[in-house]
């Protein structure tokens, strides 16, 4: 049996899980963010006191690597850390663009046997941050920046159906008119569909090294200086 805490802030969602077995038996998320340095630390509390509440001792964290916001990433990563360091138990990773596309493998029966999927967060002007799965999630193009145009993923959309998801999709939305693109809305990385990515990375003992984990920022940090005022 396996217990693990997921912990979710790679954009303005805040999310809190906890599974058991693979199976989500808590849950919380604020959808006003970003507030991770507000909200996290209290859900984080509460998830660890339901656990212990219920007897079920936590087996590892898991914590959405990127790419992402660099601050929520870099509060996600923190936390998860202090818990990890705290309770003695080991740190997995898990990709925030495979996080995307769980809830559409999940529910949807529709899906094609040859569909690809572009999960795709919004980074700027016509920027993602995406990549290209087959529907068992190997990696048929890895994560990189996309400025996003009508030709942009035309090799793949030329040969078979596409499903855009995630928060920069709607970028897609308005430039690709092609008969294979199909866009999902809704799909956001939440804790909770963490679950059997985390499992099945557990089962495998597939940790990352606590001490010098980092997030996949995909673009170092770049801070503004203001402009001067005359």
């Amino acid at each position: 049996m396996s217990c693990i805490l997921h912990i979710e802030t790679s954009t303005s969602v805040c999310s809190v899980a906890v599974s058991e077995d693979g199976q989500v038996i808590f849950e919380q998320q604020n959808l006003e963010g970003p507030n991770h340095a507000r909200v996290l630390a209290p859900f984080v509390d509460e998830a660890l006191s339901f656990a212990e509440s219920h007897a079920i001792p936590l087996d590892a964290v898991a914590v959405s690597s990127g790419p992402g916001s660099y601050t929520g990433l870099r509060i996600g990563v923190s936390t998860a850390k202090g818990v990890a360091y705290g309770r003695g138990v080991p740190m997995i990773a898990v990709p925030t663009l495979k996080l995307i596309t769980v809830p559409t493998l999940l529910f949807r029966d529709d899906l094609p046997d040859d569909a690809l999927l572009v999960p795709m967060i919004d980074a700027r002007r016509m920027e993602v941050y995406a990549a290209v799965y087959d529907r068992a999630l190997n990696a048929v193009r890895e994560v990189q920046a996309d400025i996003v145009d009508a030709d942009t993923y035309r090799p793949w959309l030329d040969e078979r159906p596409v499903y855009f998801l995630g928060d920069g999709m709607e970028k897609c939305k308005a430039v690709i008119d092609h008969p294979n693109a199909h866009f999902i809305d809704g799909a956001l990385p939440l804790a909770k569909y963490m679950a059997p990515l985390a499992e099945r990375a557990h089962a495998k003992g597939e940790f990352v090294d606590t001490a010098y984990f980092e997030p996949f920022y995909l673009k170092e940090y770049q801070a503004t200086t203001p402009k001067k005022r005359f």
